[in-house]
């Protein structure tokens, strides 16, 4: 156990502490000399994001016009590929909704300008749903709202 909490940067005091009962055992709670850890923070590449229906059900298509930001997110969805696809909306730094695209199969193709990505199913209902989420996204961006693309929780680009 000393060795699992060691690796965690915690270390077991050597001495008992006064007050603790006998079920608790050495070690449990965190030390209070570790160092915090630092904040853990990315840029996330700006573009414009299109939404549109497709057969079974539907296309996302992320642009950028700056090549380092263009770069940055086709190496992100390189990495991320054959993860789950998500879209979040957001106004005022709220989310307004969130899709998961789990009820397809999501595909991603690096274009000139960005990624193109794809989230079909064969299953009528699924698309359905697929569809149903391009609406709501399309709705939420054209009142106003930030769309933030994801791959495995990561997002990989932000736009309207």
């Amino acid at each position: 156990m000393n060795a699992m909490m060691e690796r965690m940067g915690m270390t077991a005091p050597t001495t008992g502490m006064p007050g603790m009962g006998m079920g608790m055992a050495p070690g449990m709670m965190g030390s209070s000399s570790t160092m915090p850890t630092g904040m853990n923070m990315m840029m996330v590449p700006r573009g414009t994001i299109k939404m549109e229906k497709c057969e079974g059900g539907m296309k996302i298509t992320c642009s950028c016009d700056d090549k380092m930001a263009n770069s940055t997110m086709q190496n992100l969805c390189t990495m991320l590929t054959g993860g789950m696809v998500s879209c979040c909306t957001m106004m005022n730094g709220m989310m307004t909704s969130c899709c998961n695209l789990m009820m397809g199969m999501s595909k991603c193709e690096t274009t000139d300008d960005g990624c193109c990505f794809t989230c079909t199913s064969g299953d009528k209902d699924c698309a359905a749903m697929i569809q149903a989420c391009c609406d709501c996204c399309s709705t939420m961006m054209a009142a106003g709202c930030t769309c933030c693309l994801m791959m495995n929780g990561t997002p990989v680009c932000c736009g309207c």
